[in-house]
């Protein structure tokens, strides 16, 4: 029964791109209580509300992944973002190393690339998008708890499932770096922290966006929410 005014933007798109009308259906998120189904009120002069009906879908948070990545630029940065959102990632943190290439990263375009995708593709979470960090303190901040996995080209295992089989289950972070590599020094770094796992992606060497997409799939499927439930019976 609430009522919730649109955003200029959000009028716009659902009057003029979607061209909806009062009475049309739309289904709503904040991220925290769901998917409702809500009908456009209002509707005049490019402004219109939503009246919210019921709740057709409990809140799906998917997995506890942070996918970090060194800063691209801008066409391939959306995309990433995009699949990002699209494979559950519940936190995006760029990292900044040494053989970064771009240094300066738009927040405000990664959110709303990361809401329209979430639209798109009925994904009911947003990620946190947090402020850039040199790879140093990101380590820091990663905590005890929190494995990290880290895609490079040099990892001792060439099979990545038997990597990630290594990994217990639990909250994870995804590191895929620049284009140019790490540098050794960022590499010594990483193998000294005790919950590390060195990833490498098969024999082909992948683009920065598309060993994202590869990465967080193979998260999902050995220790995110694509496993088939073990307490499931079998017949």
């Amino acid at each position: 029964g609430d009522s919730l005014r649109c955003s200029s933007e959000q009028a716009h798109y659902l009057l003029k791109v979607l061209r909806g009308g009062t009475g049309a259906p739309v289904l709503v998120f904040n991220g925290r209580d769901g998917e409702w189904r809500s009908r456009i009120a209002d509707a005049s002069r490019g402004q219109c509300s939503l009246v919210v009906e019921e709740r057709l879908r409990e809140q799906e948070d998917g997995p506890d992944l942070h996918y970090w990545f060194a800063p691209l630029k801008r066409a391939r940065l959306d995309y990433m973002v995009q699949k990002a959102v699209e494979l559950g990632v519940s936190r995006l943190q760029p990292v900044l190393t040494q053989h970064t290439d771009a240094r300066r990263v738009n927040l405000d375009r990664m959110r709303a690339n990361s809401i329209e995708a979430a639209e798109q593709c009925g994904v009911l979470r947003i990620p946190d998008i947090a402020q850039p960090l040199p790879l140093a303190p990101a380590l820091t901040s990663l905590g005890d708890a929190r494995w990290l996995i880290v895609c490079d080209e040099s990892a001792p295992l060439n099979s990545p499932l038997d990597a990630l089989h290594r990994v217990p289950a639990g909250p994870l972070a995804v590191l895929v770096g620049p284009e140019g590599g790490f540098a050794d020094v960022e590499r010594d770094m990483l193998g000294g922290l005790e919950h590390v796992a060195f990833l490498s992606l098969g024999p082909r060497i992948l683009r920065a966006d598309t060993a994202a997409v590869a990465a967080m799939a193979l998260a999902n499927a050995v220790l995110g929410d694509w496993r088939s439930d073990p307490s499931a019976s079998t017949s």
